[in-house]
């Protein structure tokens, strides 16, 4: 089976947990999913099944994540969510929506952010969190992310919720924890819901607790080619995919401003990726007779 599931993820499982959970469910072990979402936090999680894993890559660089979430001020912790140990409380001052727009302002657009110490990055070939379990603390370097929407949605004394549009690689717990030091009190991510990666919005979502065997993943699988929003279908001929599948170039249609497609066959089925070179297509990758 080959396709894009949209999982509706509780609180308390891993991202892979869920993986394994579709992988007995549709019966197949090649799934895998576009981006982890921490054991506490719910919400969207695309997983992708047997050749839509290959298309992966492009769910996880080329989508915007939304993120629901709330921030518990004057309290920092060794996770920088309610997971941790809490390492310092300071008062709260009073709040109000004018001040959170001013301290909130300079995490929009381009920003750097330092991850957290429980995260799955590498230092020195081991992960951080497996560092930070081990009691030890490394310096991060600060890394780029890309906030496209910051929204203030409540204030509720010391706790305020926030709705996030983000590109990849940024940390919803380090933006929390951030924003507590401009504020001066400390702060920390109490709780998080993904409700959109790109088209997939957590509406359309299928609760875990549904997806009870393959008739399931049957019902709710989504072709492969969702995952390419932005590129361009082109239904092509025998012959031009039979080219394709062998690596090989074809014309490109005169429109220059169209520099990466997907091809394919006469059934609707993927057969590649393309991307412009010069007057011709050049496939980027190949897929099998099935999508």
């Amino acid at each position: 089976m080959d396709g894009v599931l949209v999982i509706d993820k509780p609180a308390g499982l891993t991202s892979h947990d869920v993986v394994a959970r579709v992988r007995r469910a549709a019966g197949q072990s090649r799934v895998g999913h576009a981006g982890t979402l921490d054991p506490a936090a719910t919400g969207v999680l695309v997983c992708a099944l047997g050749a839509a894993t290959r298309l992966i890559e492009m769910l996880q660089d080329e989508t915007v994540k939304v993120y629901r979430a709330v921030v518990q001020l004057g309290a920092t912790t060794s996770t920088d969510d309610a997971e941790g140990a809490v390492l310092a409380t300071a008062p709260v001052p009073p709040l109000d929506a004018a001040l959170l727009e001013v301290a909130l302002a300079p995490f929009r657009g381009a920003i750097m952010q330092v991850p957290p110490m429980v995260s799955a990055l590498h230092h020195q070939g081991q992960r951080l969190y497996q560092l930070a379990r081990a009691g030890q603390i490394v310096e991060r370097a600060a890394r780029p992310a890309l906030i496209y929407r910051l929204t203030l949605l409540e204030v509720q004394a010391s706790r305020i919720s926030l709705e996030v549009a983000c590109g990849k690689g940024t940390y919803i717990r380090s933006l929390a924890r951030d924003l507590g030091e401009r504020l001066g009190c400390g702060a920390h991510l109490a709780a998080l819901q993904r409700i959109a990666v790109g088209a997939f919005v957590l509406a359309d979502a299928l609760p875990l607790a549904a997806l009870d065997g393959r008739e399931a993943v049957l019902a709710h699988c989504l072709p492969p080619t969702v995952a390419l929003a932005g590129w361009v279908p082109l239904a092509l001929d025998a012959a031009a995919c039979a080219a394709l599948r062998h690596g090989r170039t074809i014309p490109a249609a005169a429109d220059a401003a169209i520099t990466r497609a997907y091809a394919c066959d006469a059934s609707g089925g993927l057969v590649a990726l393309l991307e412009r070179d010069g007057a011709h297509w050049r496939p980027r990758k190949v897929f099998g007779h099935e999508p």
